[in-house]
């Protein structure tokens, strides 16, 4: 087993410290009770409090929340979709096309994603605003969700489904029965990607947005440029607490889902023998 050099340890403190102190600080500091945020005057709340009443804040985390929501649903279902496509159709026409199509916002800047769809939404007469962000953030979600989907698919035991089908069950029982819970933890890992991406977007939402569909990234980065305030360092905290707790509850499902499979399948091969 290799030994932990005194660089190494002092690399990595740095390589954390650098990564996860300055939302240390932030969220230290959004318990603040002076409004400078760079001066300690004591422990407070009264920026939860304030935060709670400042309705542009409110609505804009609504907004964000419910394009988070949206997003994340749709973009998982279609990058599933092109994940299996990619995977299990592997020779059809057009496929380096639509592979292609499905990897681009991957490797796209922001800034023309954002423009591109301006274009697209202006050519055929929507209206900007909610539902034009969705789309927005679906577009560039759902290639992320087709990565972690296709990367558990190609180590797919496809016996399996083969089994299935030779009992009687019909294709799509099969994908609903067997397919689907086994590759469940990366769907759920896709979905918490994509609900992240959308959560935290700026620069796509900025170009598709319109009026009454400001997100909270966007009123954040407003207020901002005016200085920082301790509301925003209020928001951003449970924010971060948002994200977490979400991380956390879909890192226990996925473990959880994965000591059920393992155990089913000892039960299987016990059963077997």
């Amino acid at each position: 087993m290799p030994r932990w050099s005194r660089f190494n340890i002092i690399s990595v403190v740095l390589g954390f410290a650098f990564l996860y102190l300055p939302i240390l600080l932030l969220v230290i500091f959004s318990f603040n009770e002076s409004r400078l945020v760079t001066v300690w005057a004591g422990f407070s709340t009264k920026w939860y409090v304030a935060l709670f009443q400042n309705q542009g804040l409110i609505d804009a985390a609504w907004v964000t929340i419910r394009v988070a929501l949206l997003t994340a649903t749709f973009a998982t279902v279609l990058g599933t979709l092109a994940a299996l496509a990619l995977v299990r159709y592997s020779r059809f026409r057009g496929r380096l096309l639509f592979s292609g199509m499905v990897y681009a916002p991957l490797v796209m800047p922001e800034v023309i994603t954002g423009l591109s769809l301006l274009l697209l939404f202006v050519a055929v007469g929507l209206d900007r605003g909610f539902w034009t962000v969705t789309l927005a953030h679906i577009t560039f979600a759902m290639c992320f969700v087709a990565v972690v989907v296709q990367s558990r698919l190609l180590s797919f035991d496809q016996s399996v489904e083969e089994a299935a089908l030779d009992l009687g069950a019909t294709p799509l029982r099969t994908f609903f029965e067997v397919t689907l819970p086994i590759i469940a933890p990366a769907v759920l890992s896709g979905w918490m990607l994509a609900f992240t991406l959308s959560l935290d977007d700026l620069v796509i939402a900025s170009f598709t947005t319109g009026p009454g569909a400001t997100t909270l990234p966007m009123k954040i980065y407003s207020q901002v440029r005016l200085g920082v305030t301790p509301e925003i360092n209020a928001a951003c905290t449970i924010l971060i607490g948002f994200v977490a707790i979400g991380v956390l509850i879909a890192s226990i499902v996925t473990k959880q889902r994965e000591l059920q499979r393992q155990r089913d399948e000892h039960q299987a091969a016990r059963g077997m023998s």
